[in-house]
C-alpha cells in the first residue's frame, strides 16, 4: 500500500488511470483496441495534442497557463492555408505557408508573454482575451468558412507521410519533445522556469529575470502550438477557422494528469506527454464503445476536474511526508 502511495506522490494518478483504462477498453473493444493498427492510429492522433501539451506545460511550470492555444491553432491553420493557395509552386507555397503559420501562433504567444510578464496581468485574463482575438482573426481572414484546394504535397509530406515506416507527425513530435526535455533538464533556462514556478519572488531575489523567462515560456508555447497547427492543417488538408476548440482544456488536463502541478515549479514533459496519450486513449476507447461526442465532452470536463483534485491531494500528501 505504501509503495502505491509513494508512486502516486511521485508521479500522480497517471499510471493508475492508464492501467485501468487499458483493461477496460481492451475488454469493451472486442479485441480491436490493442491491435497494431489502432495503436499506430492513437500514436498519430496523440502527436498534435502532445505538441500543444508540451508548450502548455512550459507555461504551467512557470505558474501560468495558456487558454489561447486552441484559437492559435485555428489562426495558424487559416494563415497557413491562405499562403498555400496564394502560390502556384507547391514547394514555395509549403515553405512560406508553414513559416507564416508558425509565425502567427508565435506572435500570439509573444503578445501573451509580453502582457503577462511586463504588466503583471493575470494569465487567465490575458490568455482568455487573446483566445477571442485569435479566434476572431481566424474567422475574419477566412470569412468563417474552411479554405480548400491546398497543395496535395502538404498532406503527403506532413499529414500522412512516413519515414522508415513511422508517421511523420510522430517523428516531429518525438524530436520536439526531446528538445523540450533537454531544455528543461539540461539547461539553465529550464532551471529558471522551475524556479519561477516554485517561488517567483525568491527567483527574482536570486537574480533571475522573471520578466524575461516568463516571456520566453509563452513564446515557446506559441511556437509549439503553431507547429501543431501546421501539422493538423496538413492532416485534414484544409484551413479550418474553428480548429482546436478543445485543445485548451485537453492540454491543461494532460499536463496535470501527467504530474505537472498547477501551482507551478513541478512536473516534466514526459509525464505531460503520457497525459496527452491518456486523453487520446480515452477518446479512442469511447469511440469504440459508440459513446456520443456530447457525452465525451462531459467526460473530458470531469477528467479535468478529477485531475485538479488529485493534484491537490497529491501535494497535500507530499507536504505531510516532508
Amino acid at each position: 500500500m505504501n509503495a502505491l502511495k509513494n508512486i502516486f506522490i511521485r508521479i500522480g494518478v497517471l499510471p493508475f488511470l492508464l492501467a485501468i483504462l487499458v483493461i477496460l477498453f481492451s475488454l469493451a473493444g472486442q479485441g480491436r483496441f490493442m491491435t497494431l493498427s489502432n495503436l499506430i492510429n492513437m500514436g498519430r492522433q496523440s502527436t498534435y495534442l502532445a505538441i500543444v501539451t508540451a508548450g502548455q506545460m512550459l507555461t504551467i511550470v512557470c505558474a501560468g497557463f495558456d487558454l489561447s492555444v486552441g484559437s492559435s491553432v485555428a489562426l495558424t491553420s487559416v494563415v497557413t492555408s491562405l499562403v498555400l493557395v496564394s502560390f502556384s509552386d507547391p514547394f514555395t507555397a509549403i515553405l512560406l505557408g508553414v513559416l507564416a503559420g508558425i509565425a502567427s501562433a508565435t506572435v500570439i504567444g509573444m503578445a501573451n508573454g509580453l502582457t503577462i510578464s511586463f504588466f503583471r496581468v493575470s494569465p487567465f485574463v490575458v490568455t482568455l482575451g487573446m483566445m477571442s482575438v485569435a479566434q476572431g482573426l481566424a474567422l475574419l481572414l477566412s470569412g468563417g468558412v474552411p479554405i480548400f484546394n491546398l497543395p496535395p504535397k502538404l498532406n503527403k509530406l506532413l499529414g500522412i507521410g512516413t519515414v522508415g515506416g513511422l508517421p511523420v507527425p510522430i517523428i516531429v513530435a518525438a524530436v520536439l519533445i526531446l528538445l523540450i526535455y533537454i531544455l528543461l533538464n539540461r539547461t539553465r533556462i529550464g532551471r529558471y522556469f522551475y524556479a519561477l514556478g516554485g517561488n517567483q519572488e525568491a527567483a527574482r531575489l536570486s537574480g533571475i529575470s522573471v520578466t524575461k523567462y516568463t516571456f520566453l515560456a509563452y513564446i515557446l508555447c506559441g511556437t509549439l502550438t503553431g507547429i501543431a497547427g501546421v501539422m493538423l492543417t496538413a492532416r485534414i488538408a484544409s484551413g479550418e477557422p474553428n480548429l482546436g476548440a478543445a485543445l485548451p482544456l485537453e492540454s491543461i488536463a494532460a499536463a496535470v494528469i501527467g504530474g505537472v502541478s498547477l501551482r507551478g515549479g513541478e512536473g516534466g514533459v514526459i509525464g505531460a506527454i503520457f497525459g496527452a496519450v491518456l486523453i487520446v486513449l480515452i477518446r479512442n476507447g469511447m469511440d469504440m464503445m459508440n459513446i456520443s461526442s456530447y457525452l465525451q465532452m462531459v467526460v473530458m470536463g470531469l477528467l479535468l476536474i478529477f485531475a485538479v483534485v488529485m493534484d491537490h491531494f497529491r501535494l497535500a500528501l507530499k507536504g505531510r511526508q516532508r
